[in-house]
């Protein structure tokens, strides 16, 4: 793990300024999220997750925003990242969600996750003897939340793909097309979860000191 210190005044050093500035300009009155401190130390990728975090996740596109911020909110879940779920979560609430949904999004991130695990390991095994056998796992959380079963399958398209499970994103894929989401809308699912994905990875690397750096 790499040890370091946030950033205390981003916008005082030349390499950072400007993009930090835009940051700023993009929450407006609200404060700006405490990983795009950690993200300054390399002023290209802060640039990067800006621009990314922006057009996919901050910014309705094909979807719209709730929808967004709830994937947003079920890939850190997914990831384990403290930061970005209180952040995503506090934005669920913003955007008129509830905090039961936030853990109902949980809980379809984990049973998700239940099959994923399961049909990973059929396609795996490298053997057709698993095919005719029962899956046996209860899976009553895709049905027993307050989501519709178009947000739930999308959620399932991006928490397969994170999981690797080939035979369930595909399923997946085929099921939300049937029920109406556009390709576009599809892929644009995967790219916030891309999005999500890198501010974590580089948020996973680090430890973080209690002191505060200035550039």
């Amino acid at each position: 793990m790499l040890h370091v210190t946030p950033i205390a005044n981003p916008e005082s050093h030349e390499a950072v300024a400007n993009t930090f500035s835009r940051i700023k300009e993009m929450f407006g009155d609200q404060p700006v999220p405490h990983p795009f401190y950690l993200y300054a130390h390399v002023p290209s990728f802060l640039q990067d997750f800006y621009m990314n975090f922006k057009k996919f996740i901050y910014q309705p596109g094909k979807l719209d925003l709730p929808t967004k911020n709830m994937i947003a909110l079920a890939v850190s879940l997914h990831g384990k990242c403290s930061p970005w779920v209180d952040y995503f979560r506090s934005r669920l609430i913003d955007l008129g969600g509830t905090a039961e949904q936030a853990l109902e999004i949980a809980a379809i991130v984990a049973t998700s996750t239940t099959y994923n695990t399961f049909f990973k390991f059929r396609f795996l095994s490298g053997t057709s003897i698993f095919d005719g056998m029962p899956v046996a796992l209860r899976a009553h959380t895709f049905q027993g939340t307050s989501f519709d079963e178009k947000f739930v399958e999308l959620l399932n398209v991006v928490i397969s793909n994170l999981n690797i499970c080939q035979p369930c994103t595909s399923a997946h894929v085929k099921k939300v097309q049937s029920l109406g989401y556009s390709d576009e809308a599809i892929l644009e699912a995967i790219q916030v979860a891309a999005t999500v994905v890198s501010g974590i990875s580089f948020l996973n690397s680090l430890t973080e000191t209690d002191t505060t750096k200035t550039l």
